[in-house]
């Protein structure tokens, strides 16, 4: 008599998504009785004029329709490629191609951006996502180099341009400087409903047919040619008229002659590297020993865990009895630190793992809208996306380093990648410690716009 032994597939409990929705529902709907009693203004006042709710709502819509393009390319990931019989060692290759282009393109992009206008190259981004989407609808297979530059270079004009297109439209157009708290919290809410909606949008459009499907590819076809036109028509820039002579010289005085922009940028670095870090390993760490796990619905607890922690940031940062952002945002690197640390030094179950990971990406909802405030706080808005685009570039280089050394050559395993990105969380840590101890009087000078 023989002995089946039935293997199981782990999965979250349902539960567990539906208790993510009640929770940022709720936080969305308490939100208006918190400002009141901190007696700020918010998106909620009644007393909100309405050119500026239509000007958020406007952006708001723009920035979800491109997060749902950002979204579609990595709901299949490695599954993609390897439909297309494509080995591991090509996959980390196409994650070398776009690491290295992110890499040169980053400060580029960001300098080009400030002095041509952020409206064109965020069409660019548009542009880019629309001949991915028709090479694969033609090619009907996946060129891994030109894809991965193309969808590279539009990520990282994602990463920045729409954000600082945003706040110099907000400041040419009059609106209040404080406002912009509302809008920061509800571009990493919606960015992460957003990926979720495009997660589960790709699979209807997929369905059974797995191979060779490019229904996803139409549907980003169709979303880059209506953001395209929405930007063409819905939106207007007045570009920087300094010269190339005159932004270098305004960029090494204001952003490299300033120590605390100096501390804001390297913590930028770090987080960017860090979170780099986590999304190349959190898979192979879940399934690691040959376990079968339903990773396509650990995905939606993440973003959701994420949607969660941007609504504690107007919670925590609004009012008289608002803690400092710096003071926030220390104790944040330090409790993801601790998170990654955890997973870095012991083996863990799955339940444990995601577990640590959905608190994880709870402390990441909250560091980024923390962190555009910083950036509206010292940063000019003339040179905002080059010294974004000069931030990224050493995280770029860092886990291109870790991708040639841990997956490639195999030099360095998942737990010491890991452990390197528990140390930059520590370092961000310190440098907003620094910061601190530095920025007390634009800090003060915020509160009294």
């Amino acid at each position: 008599m023989g002995v089946v032994i039935e293997s199981s597939v782990w999965e979250p409990n349902p539960s567990v998504n539906i208790f993510i929705f009640v929770c940022c529902f709720f936080s969305i709907l308490l939100f208006p009785h918190i400002s009141n009693l901190n007696r700020t203004s918010t998106i909620f006042d009644h007393g909100t004029s309405h050119s500026f709710l239509r000007f958020q709502r406007n952006f708001l819509l723009l920035y979800s329709l491109a997060s749902v393009m950002e979204g579609m390319w990595s709901v299949f990931g490695e599954y993609e490629l390897a439909s297309y019989g494509i080995g591991r060692e090509n996959m980390v290759k196409s994650l070398c191609y776009g690491y290295t282009t992110a890499l040169f393109a980053a400060p580029f992009v960001g300098v080009l951006s400030d002095l041509i206008g952020h409206k064109k190259i965020s069409l660019v981004f548009c542009i880019l996502h629309f001949i991915v989407g028709i090479w694969k609808k033609i090619s009907g297979q996946s060129s891994l180099f030109m894809t991965s530059i193309c969808l590279s270079l539009a990520n990282t004009i994602f990463s920045f341009s729409f954000e600082t297109w945003m706040v110099s439209q907000h400041e040419k157009q009059g609106h209040r400087l404080d406002s912009l708290n509302d809008t920061y919290w509800l571009m990493t809410f919606f960015e992460s409903a957003c990926f979720i909606t495009s997660q589960m949008f790709a699979n209807w459009l997929v369905g059974n047919n797995t191979e060779k499907n490019t229904a996803p590819s139409s549907a980003v076809i169709f979303f880059a040619t209506i953001c395209f036109t929405f930007i063409t028509r819905g939106w207007t820039e007045t570009p920087g008229i300094a010269s190339l002579k005159e932004y270098s010289h305004s960029f090494y005085a204001y952003i490299f002659g300033d120590k605390r922009i100096w501390l804001l940028a390297c913590a930028q670095t770090c987080f960017h590297f860090s979170i780099g870090i986590f999304w190349i390993l959190w898979s192979p760490t879940v399934v690691a020993d040959g376990r079968e796990v339903q990773l396509a619905l650990i995905y939606p607890c993440f973003m959701g865990s994420r949607m969660l922690g941007s609504t504690a940031f107007p919670c925590l940062t609004s009012g008289p009895s608002s803690l400092r952002t710096e003071d926030c945002l220390v104790f944040a690197y330090i409790i993801l630190a601790l998170l990654l640390s955890i997973v870095a030094y012991d083996y863990q179950e799955i339940g444990v793992l995601v577990t640590l990971f959905c608190l994880f990406h709870a402390c990441v909802g909250f560091v980024l809208p923390s962190l555009a405030r910083l950036r509206t706080m010292y940063v000019p808005n003339e040179l905002r996306g080059g010294m974004m685009g000069f931030s990224l570039a050493p995280a770029n280089a860092a886990i291109l380093l870790s991708l040639v050394q841990g997956g490639y050559y195999r030099n360095i395993g998942n737990g010491a990648l890991m452990a390197f990105g528990v140390f930059g969380l520590l370092l961000a840590a310190g440098c907003m410690h620094a910061l601190k101890q530095l920025g007390k009087q634009p800090y003060n000078n915020w509160h009294k716009q």
